[in-house]
């Protein structure tokens, strides 16, 4: 259950992080209240992960998962540019996580 929390906390934190973009520095009422919301209920749940998951094992996942797909909807959503460096740098942490849950025994 604690991987299923941890899918949930991410879903939060990307739709709190992606709002914080739209607040205009917490100037726009409606995405301000909606990264407040998010960011605490993703703690909330983070919180309920580490019951089953290690706290380094849960937050790897927790921030290279965030921390990919905000730069993809940056890309897509905010037209953000992303150059070389940026894609070699997430996909080197995308393949860590990879390495963290699929050949690792510290999660296990």
């Amino acid at each position: 259950m604690g991987y299923v929390y941890l899918a949930f906390a991410i879903c939060s934190e990307i739709i709190g992080t992606s709002a914080l973009n739209m607040s205009k520095q917490f100037s726009k009422l409606g995405p301000s209240v909606l990264v407040i919301i998010c960011y605490a209920l993703s703690f909330y749940l983070l919180s309920h992960v580490l019951k089953t998951v290690p706290i380094g094992i849960a937050y790897a996942i927790w921030s290279g998962v965030g921390i990919a797909a905000i730069s993809l909807i940056g890309v897509v959503f905010f037209k953000q540019h992303l150059d070389f460096a940026g894609m070699l740098g997430i996909g080197c942490i995308i393949v860590g996580v990879v390495i963290l849950n699929g050949f690792s025994n510290a999660g296990h």
